[in-house]
């Protein structure tokens, strides 16, 4: 072994043979040590040569003390020599293995890149561009080796990077700092290795991925697995600059590892010819800088001093960045950061993202990554951001503009998983809500050309819809467009095309999937996703669902466009239409058109003023209708469409526009709208303005005569402003037209208008319109002169749609005197006697109309006619009134006659014109016959023929000309009438004249007349009425022999019940009375009710149909005989009433029920009847002596018969039974020849006494068990005296005991059911233990029934807690702060045992200040949970171990609760603790003094500190402490800054230290302390006055009093300052308060949002375990699902169980195990029936407690005294089964008895005791099988005993049949049979309600801490608290400035030495937990 000293020493150098190693060593034992390395060569020696060698080189003796580690601090031992020391590894020599290092040491190491840099350097370039700057992708290259550093941290992970641009400090640099594990010095070497990925990390060597496993998958892949290819940390520190250090400290070193590399060093050592990836690590302590020396890394000492107090971390320190990068990190600092924040968006904010939208945020294990951002510039201030702060990162835009999600999870062939999400983002009213990306601009600018079409481009545009994360990490350069079930569909979907382009999406693969070394693309992601083989799935809820994804998608995608896109609705369809104004013929049709849309809340409709925004010019306009492009036919959603208005005001604009609907302004009213169309309508012409400047003036309505000339005119156009203008205003959408007035001249003729002059103006500039004088207007009539504005093009008159200005004036031409007439037109007809007009028309020379003049008289002239008129009308109109003729025209239609009319004076006189005469009005009638008395037979009609006459006596017709007869002299005669409208004659007839009871003649009167005209006189004739011959009455008859007895209508006839009515006959007579004969066809008109069939013949000889007579004398025959003609309906009718015949049966009848109770009577009635059962009238009461009753066991003791003479029947009386069977009885009656027979129901007699139901063992005690019900309900059953069963209801039945028994329920007070049955109900006893009695106490109808008594023996209760018994170390004591003794608690029942299996969580220990008689009088109550039980120690004890002692000294109360249940607790009684202060360790002042300000004048109040200050010692919690302590106190003064060198200011005396005596804990400094006059001390500079303690007696020296002062020279200043520190300290201590107070306040705040985590993560749990279960929720029918399976009928065991009061006690092997199978429960049982009684204990002292209460009557089994070792084994097989092998094959089903057991408690007990009683017993299916399975077995073995399941036994000797070997009924065992098992649904329901249960309160938990944080959150923002905020601001902005003026140095944090302590008050906010109020009270002190 050699060694070699130095520097100079190099391994490449060293002569050695092939075995040698060589190491080198430092030696850092001690400071003063050789700095440099030593060079050891050894051969392959154990560790001992070794050491010996290195002791040899060093010089180090044999004995002493020293350790050889390796760089990471591995001891070398003997165990790991061969390991550790290999050749070239460096160690150290130190004094321990966790010696500081005291000097930096070199470590050698070689990197040579892996031979993968050969294999994969062809797979990809670095860094591919995709037009985006590579940059920060080499930056999250950096971050991701943090993120894989710092996965392991509990803590906050943080990761900063630094850009030092400061030149003040350097060259430019970049550092990236992470607290992760760090790395050791060969984990570092390893780093440096070019493509040694963690894959290939194994063998030699060793890094942070050492051993690596795969994560286990998380959401999101969110395992921070990102650091992988040993490629992507080197690769970016060389692309971002020239030079890379790494610095790095492990979490169990105490060295910090430095290595750097360099590309100028690469170059230096390439140039030099030396190995280029070799170099040093440089190890050295933290903080030590002292090897930077370069001033271009003047940073690093900086960098490194963060080092102290870092138990881990790692720095990558990048320098020569650059220049480019330099500038693009700052110019794009915003833009970069935002990348970074989208690549690790779902690190940063969990696997949901950053839900900024959210209303509460849950916490989420990702909360604890902070990655920030900071560049320093010099002269600037630091950019500082927070990842965690961008929100606008593409995944935060995504996310937050999103309207819901569609999530999904692709499983790719292998393990490769992706989980995927889909989100969209609603249109919105007018836009799309799809998040823009800079790197991809999808939207243009806004097109403000009005005229041009807007067609929507997809939200979406052409960018992918999902983007990759890989590990939960973005790879930006890969994306995917779509998949097929998400893509746009071929053909319309279920929901529009346009929403395919409002999805966005993310896709997160796990590691299986390839991505390029630089993390920038997947390598076959796209194409393993689109594989046929790739399965996607749904996940709804947090669940995976296999459903069709394409169908589930489109539907989410529908409910999406439904739900969330708020689109305009077009509505009021109104057709389809071409539009011709758009220049793109494709895009010309189909336009849907619409009257209306609905849109963001509003409806437009057609007519509606708008305004346009976004358009040049601002259009205002009314609504005319919307357009949708596409052929739709009704109501319809779109995401926009055009709307055409026409402008406003129209008078202006007579102009359509069409726009986008999107530019409507929707925020303006419709009042603006009005007021812009008012303020244009005034520019508008309003009026004329004419004058005549020559002469004749043209007045409105003047009447001129023909050819009087108009006048020139001279007319001005005037608006409403009254302005002249002649052309229209000018407008921004077309220039201004000129305006004319034109000149119309109009006559108004009947035939219409006509134009006579027209004429139109032009404006002369200088001159207005004009126009010339008009002449020669002849013609008659109404003119009007009309002057109009119209246009200059094209004379519209118009404009718009309004008219413009006009005027008219209206003027009359009147004619001269009549020289001709005509006749005008005549009204016709003309009628004799009835006046008409003859109208004139008169003409002047011109033939003019004019008036006649009033001494012309005219004459008019007719043939054959006389002709008369009244008077002439004067006027215009000349009339001849009241024209009348006279003459006869001999026709209804008239006659021609020519009238001459003569005008005596004119120069035409005359006129001849030809008229029709027609007959006049009606003036008289004529009737025929014209004779004065007319003929008629009653029941026949008259007719009359009548004329109508006018008064020429011609035939006259007119409307409505209808004649009247009306007939008097009797009652209900007709009225006749005829219309002789047309003719003028017509036949007046009507009705029959019929008049009741005529037997002679009658007169009558006929009154004729036309009603309508009364001038017409009446005509009346007389009428005489003859008797009817038809028939009128008809007569029934009986004929008895030769006589004939008249049956009158309605008659009652008697007649013989059954018989027959024979030789009824009927005669009829007409009003006459003549009889009539029968014939035929009046026999056919006959009908009688009593048979549908009858014999003509018979009828026609006058004989009627027999009648036959009912047989019960009740029913009565009603006989009705009816004739009917058209004439006359006659009818007779008459009743036949049956009446009995001779005795022929009796009847019998019960009186009452036929139910009769034994030991009743009952009556019955006897009647006699007829052959038809009509009784018989003729019996007398001689017959009850041939009445005789009988009846099996009928009682004829009483029997009594009576004869009733009202009712004609016989009574029995007495009849009852003797006590026999109940049930139906049958009693027989006979009377002479005659029996009957009645059956009555006998039940049992009135209620005697009670009986218990189903209790048959009463007359022993029934035992139980204090507090416990009983196993049965209590039902008794009320019975007659002979045992019978009572049916009687409502029997009050009431319960007396003792007082010291109590029962629950209470309610003593019973009634019985219907059955007689009273279910007392399962009752539970309460009494001390021994005997009690319970007396049954009822009575019936006032008599006391006898009712039985129940005996229970009291037991107490094993398992009642009664009290709490509490054990703990009552010697110990309780210093503040520490922790208390453990206390061991248990749960005591009544029989003083421990009760066992108690859930921990319902023992609680609950502790509070003060001593009290409860917990209810104390306001702050610490409630602490027990402890996990330890395994040593015995079972039912629960330990509260290291619980809190009170940090506050003084009485405290404890106190041990146990819940029973929801609202009672069972407490322990109060353990009273008295707390004692704790150990010292601070001197502190009663009070905190102000701070002082001195000078070193003459005055003694300047120059005095402080003035009778106390010290006392306390301890870590402010309690006063260390009264045994004697010491003493020196006072000196310092300078706070200690390394600086200022004059110190002395007391009084010239001294530096003053000291004061300490006694009892405290020291009272009496004599004030004064600075010395003329002190030495620099001015206006802080002191510090400090107070150190000497205490012999403590072993750890406390903390001294520190009090800052303010010292100046200046006495005046002094003063000054006094008041402003005085002031500083009131605003130091008022902030302190407000800052504890706040920053308890969100310490409340943070622990109540995680309470509301906790129980919203326990509700998730529950809710994803009931899906599970598929129990829906709500689902409240579980509990009635469990109680009907428990209500079905099973199986059970009715042998009542020993109770069992001690936990000894198992129970009766009856009800120990539970069988299935019936059968096999049947024979078992029957097997084991003389043990099914026997109770089973687990100790004899049990057993032979029950055999003593039972006086030896009860069998008892203890089972520590059985053998075991005998007892079976349970899993042995079947006996024909023999070492794995079948013997022989048996038949019927062979099993073990035991293996049909199940037993629901204590198992390995019951199985002890059911294998001693069973043994190896075998249940089989039959006997046959039994005897052949026997006699196999024992061919090879002992065979044990057979049960069949058909109930027989072979016995284990052979022996079978006979009774004993037979098993009974199974309702032969009495009970004693083993119950079935609860059904397997049963425990299932179990299960569910519990978890339900567990739901139930987990929501209500989660209900009730959101409502308490909301509750807090509200208070934090109350006025109040806003208040507060402000009150604190103020006052820190006061003491900064006051902290200025003093020259003190501000801090963020209030001085801590001016805080008082103090007791906040937080009366108003909630009492936070105590350690977070304990940690508030710390923060006061420190």
């Amino acid at each position: 072994m050699a060694a070699a000293g130095g520097r100079g020493a190099r391994r490449p150098g060293l002569p050695r043979g092939s075995g040698d190693r060589t190491v080198f060593l430092f030696d850092r034992r001690l400071e003063q040590a050789d700095p440099d390395e030593k060079v050891l060569s050894y051969g392959k020696d154990s560790y001992r040569g070794f050491r010996s060698g290195v002791c040899q080189a060093f010089g180090i003796a044999a004995d002493e003390n020293f350790v050889i580690t390796t760089t990471n601090r591995k001891e070398i031992t003997e165990d790991n020599f061969s390991e550790l020391v290999q050749d070239g590894v460096t160690l150290y020599l130190l004094q321990s293995v966790d010696q500081m290092l005291l000097l930096a040491t070199k470590e050698r190491i070689d990197f040579l890149p892996h031979y993968d840099t050969l294999v994969k350097s062809g797979m990809y370039e670095y860094y591919a561009s995709e037009g985006q700057n590579p940059l920060p992708f080499a930056l999250a290259e950096l971050i991701d080796n943090s993120l894989s550093a710092t996965s392991r941290n509990t803590g906050i992970r943080s990761i900063q990077i630094k850009l030092l641009f400061d030149e003040s400090q350097g060259k430019p640099a970049v550092a990236v700092i992470d607290n992760g594990r760090g790395m050791t010095s060969k984990q570092l070497n390893n780093w440096a290795v070019y493509r040694l990925s963690k894959f290939t990390r194994q063998g030699d060597f060793e890094s942070d991925h050492s051993g690596y496993v795969r994560p286990l998958p998380v959401p999101r892949s969110l395992n921070s697995d990102i650091s992988y290819f040993g490629v992507g940390g080197k690769q970016a520190v060389f692309f971002v600059g020239q030079s890379a250090r790494m610095i790095s400290k492990p979490a169990d070193s105490q060295d910090v590892h430095e290595l750097v590399l360099s590309k100028e060093d690469f170059e230096k050592k390439e140039k030099n010819k030396e190995s280029i990836y070799s170099g040093y690590i440089r190890n050295r302590k933290p903080s030590d800088s002292t090897h930077i020396t370069s001033d271009d890394e003047r940073f690093l000492h900086n960098l490194i001093l963060e080092e102290r107090n870092k138990e881990s971390f790692t720095a990558v320190v990048i320098t020569g960045v650059q220049p480019g990068h330099m500038q693009y990190l700052k110019n794009y600092f915003h833009l970069w950061t935002r990348q970074l924040a989208h690549i690790y968006h779902y690190y940063i904010h969990g696997p949901k993202g950053n839900e900024t939208n959210a209303v509460t945020k849950l916490l989420s294990p990702f909360n604890n990554i902070d990655i920030e951002i900071s560049m320093f510039e010099k002269g600037k201030v630091p950019k500082i951001v927070n990842l965690r702060e961008i929100k606008d990162d593409m995944q935060t835009l995504y996310i937050n503009t999103a309207a819901d999600s569609f999530e999904f999870k692709a499983h790719v062939e292998g393990e490769g998983i992706v989980e995927g999400i889909i989100r969209y983002h609603p249109f919105l009213y007018d836009k799309e809500t799809y998040p823009d990306d800079p790197c991809f601009p999808s939207k243009l600018n806004d097109d403000d050309d009005d005229d041009c079409l807007i067609v929507e481009k997809g939200a979406r545009g052409k960018r992918p819809i999902f983007e990759c994360f890989w590990n939960g990490r973005l790879i930006p350069y890969t994306t995917v467009d779509d998949f097929d079930w998400c893509a746009p569909p071929k053909k319309r979907g279920l929901a529009p095309i346009e929403c395919y382009n409002r999805i966005s999406g993310a896709l997160f693969t796990n590691d299986k999937f390839q991505v390029s070394t630089n993390k920038l693309t997947f390598m076959d992601l796209e194409l393993k996703l689109k594989d046929k083989n790739t399965l996607f799935t749904r996940i709804f809820n947090g669940q995976e669902q296999r459903m069709k994804i394409d169908r589930e998608f489109a539907l989410w995608l529908k409910d999406c466009h439904e739900k969330y896109d708020k689109q305009i609705k077009f509505t009021v369809f109104k057709g389809v239409t071409t539009r011709t104004d758009l220049p793109s013929k494709r895009m010309q049709s189909p336009w849907a058109t619409y009257a209306a849309i609905e849109w963001d809340g509003k409806t437009y409709k057609t007519g509606q003023l708008v305004k346009t925004v976004k358009t040049a010019p601002i259009f205002y306009g009314t609504i005319e209708k919307f357009f949708l492009y596409g052929d739709h036919d009704g109501d319809i959603f779109a995401t926009g469409g055009e709307v055409q208005i026409s402008l406003e005001p129209q008078a202006l604009y007579a102009e359509m526009k069409i726009i986008p609907i999107s530019k409507l302004d929707r925020t303006v009213s419709d009042k603006v709208v009005k007021k812009y169309i008012e303020d244009e309508m005034a520019r508008l012409p309003d009026k004329l303005s004419v004058t005549w400047p020559e002469g004749d003036e043209l007045l409105p309505n003047e009447t001129r005569f023909a050819g009087t000339p108009i006048g020139a005119l001279r007319i001005e156009i005037l608006n409403k402003k009254g302005e002249a203008m002649q052309k229209l205003p000018g407008t921004s959408h077309g220039g201004s037209k000129k305006l004319l007035v034109e000149l119309k001249v109009i006559l108004h003729s009947p035939t219409g208008n006509k134009e006579i002059i027209s004429h139109i103006s032009q404006h002369g500039g200088k001159w207005p319109y004009w126009f010339k004088k008009m002449e020669n207007l002849q013609k008659l009539g109404n003119y009007s002169l009309k002057l109009q504005v119209v246009l200059n093009e094209s004379n519209a008159d118009t404009y718009a749609g309004r008219p413009l200005p006009s005027k008219v004036f209206k003027f009359t031409i009147i004619e001269g005197k009549p020289e001709k007439f005509s006749v005008g037109l005549l009204d016709l007809p003309f009628r004799i006697g009835v006046p008409f007009n003859i109208p004139l028309e008169l003409q002047d020379e011109f033939g003019h109309a004019t008036q006649l003049t009033t001494d012309i008289q005219p004459i008019l002239e007719a043939s054959g006619l006389t002709l008369q008129y009244g008077e002439v009308t004067a006027g215009t109109k000349c009339i001849i009134k009241g024209v009348t003729a006279k003459g006869c025209v001999n026709n209804c239609q008239g006659k021609n006659f020519n009238l001459k009319v003569t005008l005596p004076g004119l120069k035409e006189d005359t006129q001849i014109f030809k008229i029709r005469l027609q007959p006049g009005p009606p003036r008289q009638l004529k009737v025929k016959p014209d004779s004065e008395v007319l003929r008629i037979e009653n029941g026949t009609a008259f007719p009359f023929q009548v004329e109508v006459l006018d008064e020429s006596g011609n035939i006259t017709a007119q409307p409505k000309l209808i004649v009247h007869c009306k007939f008097l002299g009797a009652s209900n005669l007709p009225v006749y009438s005829v219309d002789c409208s047309n003719a003028g004659t017509n036949i007046l007839t009507g009705p029959v004249i019929h008049v009741q009871n005529i037997k002679k003649d009658q007169i009558l009167k006929a009154r004729i007349e036309i009603l309508s005209c009364k001038d017409v006189p009446v005509v009346e004739k007389i009428i005489k009425l003859l008797p009817s011959s038809h028939a009128a009455r008809l007569q029934v008859l009986s004929m008895d022999g030769q006589k004939a007895i008249q049956i009158k209508h309605q008659d009652e006839i008697n007649w013989l019940a059954g018989d027959v009515m024979h030789n009824l006959i009927f005669q009829m007579y007409d009003e006459g009375e003549r009889e009539i004969p029968i014939t035929p066809a009046l026999a056919e008109k006959i009908k009688v009710n009593w048979t549908p069939k009858i014999n003509r013949e018979q009828l026609i000889q006058g004989l009627l149909p027999d009648v036959k007579v009912p047989t019960s004398v009740k029913d009565v025959r009603y006989c009705l005989i009816t004739y009917l003609d058209d004439h006359v309906s006659l009818e007779s009718a008459f009743t036949v009433r049956p009446h009995p015949d001779e005795p022929k049966h009796i009847k019998c009848k019960l009186k009452g029920s036929n139910t009769l109770q034994i030991g009743e009577e009952l009556q019955s009635e006897i009647a006699i009847t007829d052959q038809y059962g009509n009784q018989v009238q003729t019996v007398t009461s001689a017959c009850v002596n041939s009445l005789g009753v009988s009846g099996p066991g009928l009682d004829k003791s009483n029997l009594k018969i009576t004869w009733q003479e009202s009712t004609l029947t016989m009574r029995v009386e007495g009849i009852r039974f003797k006590p026999c069977l109940l049930g139906s009885k049958e009693l027989c009656f006979a009377w002479r020849e005659f029996s009957d027979f009645l059956r009555v129901n006998l039940i049992a007699g009135s209620p005697a006494k009670l009986q218990f139901v189903d209790w048959p063992e009463l007359e022993k005690p029934v035992a139980v068990i204090n507090g416990r019900e009983l196993q049965k309900p209590l039902i008794v059953q009320l019975c007659d005296q002979w045992g019978n069963p009572s049916p009687e209801p409502n029997v009050k039945i009431s319960l007396t005991k003792s007082n010291n028994l109590k029962i629950v329920p209470s309610n003593q007070q019973h009634k019985t059911d219907e059955n007689g049955l009273a279910n007392l109900g399962i009752i539970s006893i309460h009494a001390p233990r021994g005997e009690h009695t319970l007396q049954l106490k009822a009575s019936y109808n006032k008599t006391i029934l006898d009712c039985p008594t129940i005996t229970f023996n009291v037991l107490p209760d094993p398992e009642k807690p009664v009290r709490l018994n509490v054990k703990y170390d009552k010697n110990a004591s309780f210093p503040a702060g520490g922790t208390f003794p453990d206390f061991m608690v248990s749960v005591l029942s009544e029989d003083d045992n421990i009760i066992k299996n108690i859930n921990p969580a319902r023992i609680s220990m609950k502790m509070w200040e003060g001593q009290s008689s409860g917990i209810g009088t104390s306001f702050d109550v610490t409630t602490f949970s027990c402890c996990k039980v330890k395994d040593d120690k015995e079972d039912g004890f629960f330990y509260f171990r290291d619980k809190v002692v009170p940090e506050r000294m003084g009485t405290y109360s404890i106190q041990f609760a146990f819940a029973m249940d929801k609202t009672n607790m069972l407490n322990s009684d109060q353990i009273i603790v008295e707390v004692v202060p704790n150990d010292p360790v601070r001197l502190l002042p009663d009070s905190l003094p102000a701070t002082p300000a001195v000078s070193n004048v003459r005055t003694l109040t300047s120059r005095t500190l402080v003035k009778d200050l106390c010290l006392h010692v306390m301890d870590e919690y402010n309690n006063h402490t260390g009264i045994d302590l004697v010491g003493r106190i020196i006072a000196k003064i310092k300078s706070p800054y200690e390394d600086e060198d200022i004059e110190i200011p002395q007391f009084q005396g010239k001294v530096s230290a003053i000291e004061f005596p300490f006694d009892r804990g405290s020291a009272k400094i009496v004599s004030n302390l004064v600075l010395a006059e003329n002190s030495p001390g620099r001015d206006s500079t802080e002191y510090v006055l400090v107070f150190e303690p000497d205490l012999p007696g403590l072993k750890k020296p406390l903390e001294p009093y520190r009090l800052s002062f303010m010292f100046y020279n200046d006495f005046k200043k002094q003063q000054q300052m006094a008041t402003l520190t005085k002031e500083r300290d009131q605003l130091s201590q008022s902030i302190g308060v407000y800052r504890n107070w706040f920053d308890t306040t969100n310490q409340l705040v943070n622990e109540m949002k995680c309470q509301v985590k906790e129980a919203e993560t326990r509700e998730t749990h529950l809710k994803n375990e009931l899906k599970k279960h598929q129990i829906e929720i709500p689902q409240i029918n579980k509990m009635l699902d469990q109680e009907g399976v428990m209500k079905k009928p099973r199986r059970t065991c009715t042998l009542p169980n020993y109770p069992k009061g001690n936990q000894d006690v198992l129970g009766k092997i009856a009800h120990l195990a539970q069988i299935e199978d019936n059968e096999a429960a049947k024979v078992i049982s029957w097997h084991l029936a003389s043990d099914m009684d026997c109770v089973v204990t687990l100790t004899t002292e049990a057993a032979r407690s029950i055999f003593d209460e039972t006086q030896g009557r009860q069998q008892v089994l203890p089972l520590d005294s059985i053998y075991k070792k005998t007892l079976p084994d349970w899993n042995r097989p079947l006996p024909h089964l023999r070492n794995g092998k079948i013997c022989f094959k048996p038949v019927g089903n062979p099993i073990f008895a035991r293996d049909l057991l199940t037993f629901p408690d204590n198992v390995e007990h019951c199985q002890t005791v059911f294998g001693m009683l069973l043994g190896d017993t075998i249940i089989i299916d039959n006997l046959n099988a039994a005897n052949h399975y026997r006699k196999e077995v024992v061919k090879i073995t002992h065979c044990p005993t057979l049960l069949t399941r058909e109930g027989d036994r072979i016995r284990s000797n052979g022996k079978f049949g006979g009774l004993q070997n037979k098993a009974p009924p199974m309702d032969k065992l009495r009970g004693m049979v083993f119950g079935a098992p609860l059904p397997k649904l049963y425990a299932t329901f179990s299960g569910q309600i519990d978890l339900l249960q567990q739901y139930r309160t987990a929501v209500v938990k989660l209900d009730n801490v959101n409502k308490d944080l909301e509750l807090q959150l509200q208070s934090l923002n109350t006025p109040e608290m806003q208040k507060k905020k402000r009150e604190l601001a103020e006052q820190e902005k006061s003491l900064k400035l006051i902290e200025q003026k003093l020259g003190m140095t501000p801090s963020d944090r209030v001085t801590e030495s001016l805080i008082q302590p103090v007791i906040l008050d937080m009366s108003d906010t909630p009492i936070p937990p105590k350690r977070m109020r304990r940690e508030t009270v710390k923060k006061l002190y420190r």
